[in-house]
């Protein structure tokens, strides 16, 4: 089955993410903070994280770039879901090792688009 970790400090964003991933036939983990979220990976990396921008503890650049310098880190799929729009925060996200980006608020259609451009639906 495939793996999603869900990184995001909005329980309600997490909870939505969840639901539509089940729905497209994921597992799902959840992680409040890039901290939280390093841990998880390093117990299992998952096929996909969905990661949230702006985050107390570790934010998710900082996580995105510790996590590409991991063993393994260079494997799962990494979609962007935040309100930062400017071409500098997407610039800087593709530069840290994102694969995709998607906007928030997002619907099961635009993230299922976004799996699907990154080779998971």
């Amino acid at each position: 089955m495939k793996t999603c970790l869900i990184v995001d400090d909005s329980r309600v964003i997490r909870k939505v993410s969840r639901h539509i991933l089940e729905t497209l036939g994921f597992a799902v983990e959840e992680a409040e903070n890039g901290k939280a979220a390093l841990d998880a990976c390093e117990s299992a990396m998952p096929d996909v994280v969905l990661l949230d921008w702006n985050m107390p503890v570790m934010t998710g650049i900082e996580f995105l770039v510790q996590l590409r310098q991991r063993p393994g880190g260079d494997k799962p799929k990494v979609v962007f879901c935040t309100t930062e729009n400017d071409v500098a925060h997407i610039r800087e996200a593709i530069e840290a090792g994102a694969d995709e980006y998607v906007m928030k608020p997002f619907d099961h259609e635009t993230l299922q688009i976004k799996l699907q451009l990154v080779g998971f639906v």
